[in-house]
């Protein structure tokens, strides 16, 4: 039996969240192409509970590794969609109707890895 960690953040938007990473798999979704899941648990009311997919697309990754010249290791992709979850608590008000939203991407890497000084 595995047994995950219950985290919390507190959003900008007042709610505290709970969240426990769940898993992670292969991702194609038909408009953002490739990439990887990461699927976490999230609560906002410690009642109801859903699955939030980040998708770390493919593009991101390529993107990321041709403008700083190394690719980015399993750590720092999972700090890059852990960053786009926190963003997503902060800035997203109906998660659960939009979680399919929820990516990281070329256009955002470089803002979500900057916070921690991943460069």
């Amino acid at each position: 039996m595995t047994v995950h960690r219950i985290k919390s953040y507190s959003a900008e938007s007042g709610y505290v969240y709970q969240y426990c990473f769940a898993q992670s798999r292969p991702a194609e979704r038909a408009r953002a192409g490739a990439g990887t899941e990461y699927v976490f648990t999230v609560s906002r009311d410690r009642k109801h509970n859903f699955d939030l997919p980040v998708l770390l697309r493919q593009d991101a990754v390529e993107h990321w590794a041709a403008s700083h010249g190394r690719p980015l290791d399993g750590t720092e992709q999972y700090a890059a969609v852990k960053m786009r979850l926190f963003s997503a608590f902060d800035e997203m008000d109906d998660l659960e109707r939009d979680r399919l939203k929820v990516e990281v991407t070329p256009q955002n890497i470089d803002e979500l890895l900057a916070a921690l000084d991943i460069g």
